[in-house]
């Protein structure tokens, strides 16, 4: 009578929310297993699926401003350790891999230092002769065609207007897009001829006199040709954009900085 008083007593503790050392151990277990599936899943999205980037320089104007956020897609070209968070050397080379185009908006490591991630316009493939001639690109001894919109003033990042003559560039390929220039002939508008290597790729900012990209070749500059094995993934989509500067916990400026127009645009 009295074992089953006792077996009563500590079934009544129990059931009063009272847990054992055993049940609290196998809840804490639990609670592991959960955040160790949930982060799993996670970096396995990340890694395989989908990664999202913030922009913080003007080197892409117009086609992409500061404060916008993309998904940039892992899968577009195929997976390199730079698919993995930290570039672990667990591989060489890129599996499931496929070609690059002409005219994709890429996020790369630059060759530099292995570790920075850009994002530029692909403008060169494997073998191809480039060099830019008063601002034009000639692409294997034809010129790109290029095709003046306006001449446009903005406020600089200093808080200065800016002359800026708009262009649309087209490539062979039909990929259109729309470039800055803001002098007829700046620092970068004349270059030698480049010749592509092998396993390489030649990439250009859209915001052509305010880009370190592939026409300042290493040591001078920190992109030169790209690797194809440094090549992230391609820019998809920009799924939020801000004006504001502020702090990511100052909430006010969210909405009144938020550039709706820009939201749920494609990069392609």
């Amino acid at each position: 009578m009295t074992d089953a008083k006792n077996s009563l007593d500590a079934i009544t503790m129990n059931s009063n929310g009272k847990q054992d050392s055993g049940s609290q151990e196998n809840s804490f277990l639990e609670l592991i297993k959960t955040l160790l599936f949930a982060g799993l899943i996670a970096l396995t999205a990340r890694v395989l699926i989908f990664q999202p980037f913030n922009i913080p320089s003007a080197s892409m104007v117009p086609t992409l401003l500061v404060g916008d956020y993309l998904y940039v897609s892992k899968f577009a070209y195929g997976f390199s350790k730079h698919s993995i968070p930290f570039s672990p050397p667990l591989f060489s080379g890129r599996v499931w891999s496929a070609d690059p185009k002409r005219g994709d908006v890429v996020v790369f490591k630059i060759p530099k230092d292995n570790s920075t991630d850009y994002i530029k316009r692909l403008i060169g493939l494997p073998g191809d002769r480039i060099q830019v001639v008063h601002g034009e690109i000639i692409l294997n001894g034809e010129k790109i065609k290029r095709e003046k919109i306006d001449e446009i003033v903005e406020v600089n990042g200093r808080g200065y207007p800016d002359r800026v003559i708009r262009y649309r560039e087209t490539m062979p390929n039909g990929v259109s897009y729309i470039v800055y220039n803001h002098a007829e002939d700046g620092a970068l508008s004349n270059t030698d001829i480049y010749v592509v290597p092998e396993g390489h790729y030649f990439m250009m900012g859209d915001n052509r006199d305010n880009s370190l990209d592939s026409r300042v070749l290493l040591p001078n500059g920190p992109v030169g040709f790209v690797p194809f094995e440094n090549f992230v993934g391609r820019a998809e989509l920009i799924w939020y954009s801000t004006s504001s500067d502020s702090p990511i916990w100052a909430v006010w400026d969210w909405i009144p900085a938020t550039r709706l127009s820009r939201i749920g645009q494609l990069l392609r």
